[in-house]
């Protein structure tokens, strides 16, 4: 059997970062000076599937490292109900493989007008979202067949690290994400296949992460619906203590991701607690008793949910063929969905 596209693709993940640090450092870092020089109050983000987890990790950064609000739009404010904010010195942060889906541009165009400075990252840089910007992003990633995105996704999330870092002027993270690319290359060839044979008959699954790890818990969470066919859901470790921890029984499956930053500590103390309770925990980034540890690469805290992604995309794939499905073709699932 041939190899996936969603695994062909994923495997390219590293050298699309090397591109796109290449390419975009010149007009990142006269953003950056833009930015700094203009100091918004504010930053909206707008994206829709993967390009919103992406969103989710661009908050916890852009809010721990340059200190600014950040909050999701909701598209249908713009696209359905026809409603208008005033952004007026704030910034739009839309993200989209594609660039084409109508309630994003729709929302990108009602911000314009209110006076916000619209930033793009986007794959195509053709699509009318990349000439509606002021600044566009090339994720660089180029062609995906496969209906899940993946390099794109890193691409994303490599696109946010770069593009805060030259805004912060941080020389660690600038060096750290130099170094992502082979980093990548690494985390490309762990092995997480110990979870596959647990998870195949599996029906319902927790994705646990928080902070700059919530986002790649989405991530996940929406790849494991996607291509395999199993009942995933994102939670942060704060939120999984209140209400959603009645679910978890002796058996229940929980995935855990866990970057080392302040959050930390919890996020192994809560793996602890859930096995003690019978749940079966697949851990990545840190390691608690009667878990079972994914290997992952150590790396800046930032650049870390990448690296833990890009080893969950070769266990989806493997775990999507052995639950019978194909993980280039989701049922009722196409490549650019066009939301209203």
């Amino acid at each position: 059997m041939s190899e996936s596209f969603l695994l062909q693709e994923a495997a390219q993940a590293a050298e699309t970062v090397r591109r796109q640090l290449r390419t975009n450092t010149d007009v990142l870092q006269k953003l950056g000076e833009q930015l700094r020089r203009h100091r918004p109050y504010a930053v909206v983000t707008c994206a829709r599937g993967s390009s919103d987890h992406a969103a989710t990790f661009a908050k916890y950064l852009l809010e721990t490292r340059i200190g600014i609000l950040t909050s999701s739009a909701a598209p249908s404010v713009s696209s359905v109900y026809s409603a208008k904010a005033d952004l007026r010195g704030t910034v739009m942060l839309a993200i989209s493989q594609s660039g084409a889906s109508p309630d994003l541009l729709a929302t990108v165009a009602n911000a314009r007008s209110a006076g916000a400075l619209i930033l793009a990252m986007v794959n195509v840089e053709s699509s009318p979202l990349a000439q509606a910007a002021d600044f566009t992003i090339p994720l660089c990633a180029g062609r995906e067949q496969s209906v899940a995105a993946t390099k794109s996704y890193i691409a994303a999330l490599a696109a946010i690290t770069h593009l805060v870092a030259l805004w912060s002027e941080d020389e660690e993270l600038l060096d750290a994400l130099e170094e992502a690319p082979a980093a990548l290359e690494r985390a490309w060839k762990l092995d997480w296949t110990r979870a596959v044979a647990p998870l195949t008959s599996a029906r319902d699954l927790y994705v646990v992460g928080r902070g700059l790890g919530l986002g790649i818990a989405q991530e996940a969470a929406l790849k494991l619906k996607e291509t395999c066919g199993l009942h995933a859901e994102a939670l942060s470790a704060a939120e999984l203590r209140h209400g959603p921890m009645a679910l978890v029984q002796a058996g229940f499956p929980v995935m855990i991701f866990a970057q080392n930053d302040e959050t930390h500590g919890g996020v192994e103390t809560l793996a602890a607690e859930l096995a003690g309770r019978g749940a079966q925990i697949f851990l990545a980034g840190a390691t608690a008793p009667q878990s079972q540890v994914l290997p992952t690469e150590n790396a800046h805290p930032a650049i870390q949910p990448m690296l833990m992604v890009q080893s969950f995309y070769r266990l989806v794939n493997a775990l999507s063929i052995a639950r019978g499905y194909d993980p280039d073709r989701p049922p009722h699932l196409r490549k650019v969905t066009e939301t209203v």
